[in-house]
């Protein structure tokens, strides 16, 4: 799990790249869902959170500039 101190840490070009990353792991959890080879059913959540997280950052910091 990420720690929003390190998120802060970020700039904004890696908190982009970061959200694409976990969009993508998103995206292949749900199809790990959909088939039933899903194993750690935690993660979907952690991922939705952290998501959450970055998109929420890199609006207080397009604000701020």
């Amino acid at each position: 799990m990420t720690k929003i101190g390190d998120l802060r840490a970020m700039t904004t070009d890696q908190l982009s790249e970061e959200l694409l990353k976990l969009k993508k792991e998103q995206f292949n959890l749900r199809f790990q869902t959909a088939t039933g080879q899903m194993e750690k059913t935690h993660r979907v959540n952690e991922v939705r959170k952290t998501i959450a997280r970055i998109s929420t950052l890199l609006r207080e910091k397009r604000a701020a500039a």
